[in-house]
């Protein structure tokens, strides 16, 4: 996609972020790379009432340039984006479940085949730190160390993927995996898959599975 498309689908995955339920307010933001420079949403604008132009542009310097700020989140954006070369877009989120979980600082384990969506055996929760510091970012980096999405204690959650539609596929499938996690501690001590079990899993994402493979 070009500068343009790219403004235009961050708008209306933000949209589909309140649609779904995976966000409120404004209280998401989505990134996504553009070249040698990445596109970022704005600080404080209702998604409702942002056009093409509100869309930020940072250079890989984190100068910005545009009409608005950007996103108060935009260090940890740039920062994976800067350190995974494999990863285009990225998908910050305060979903309710995962944002659940993040309060009671709790990774999500493999208790069902789809936590290997987001590339491990887990889906990590970085520990707290004030948001917008570069503390956050060294910590979010860190948990997504071998892995596409992670939780943040006391925040929310993030996914991150080669591309926006990627992007936004794995943060629902996360949520949803956060929802099931939930749902299964209040019935007990949930069991998860044995090594072998979330080994062919992985392998099963590796070689492909579903829309995480699509353009």
């Amino acid at each position: 996609m070009d500068d343009l498309q790219t403004r235009k689908a961050i708008i209306a995955a933000c949209l589909k972020m309140n649609t779904v339920g995976l966000n409120q307010g404004t209280s998401g933001n989505i990134s996504v790379r553009v070249g040698d420079y990445i596109l970022i949403t704005p600080t404080s604008i209702p998604y409702e009432d942002l056009l093409p132009e509100d869309i930020v542009r940072l250079d890989m310097d984190g100068t910005p340039h545009g009409l608005r700020k950007p996103s108060s989140e935009w260090r940890f954006h740039l920062d994976i984006l800067r350190a995974r070369p494999d990863l285009n877009a990225v998908v910050h989120a305060h979903a309710p479940y995962c944002t659940t979980l993040a309060i009671m600082h709790m990774d999500i384990p493999a208790v069902h085949y789809m936590v290997a969506a987001a590339g491990g055996e887990d889906i990590r929760c970085a520990p707290y730190a004030t948001f917008g510091t570069q503390e956050l970012s060294d910590r979010v980096i860190e948990a997504l160390e071998g892995r596409k999405a992670c939780l943040m204690a006391h925040h929310g959650m993030l996914a991150a993927e080669a591309s926006l539609d990627k992007a936004m596929w794995l943060a629902v499938e996360v949520e949803a995996l956060a929802r099931q996690y939930h749902g299964a501690l209040l019935l007990g001590d949930p069991p998860v898959l044995n090594d072998d079990q979330l080994a062919e899993a992985i392998a099963q994402f590796t070689r492909g599975y579903g829309q995480a493979t699509a353009d």
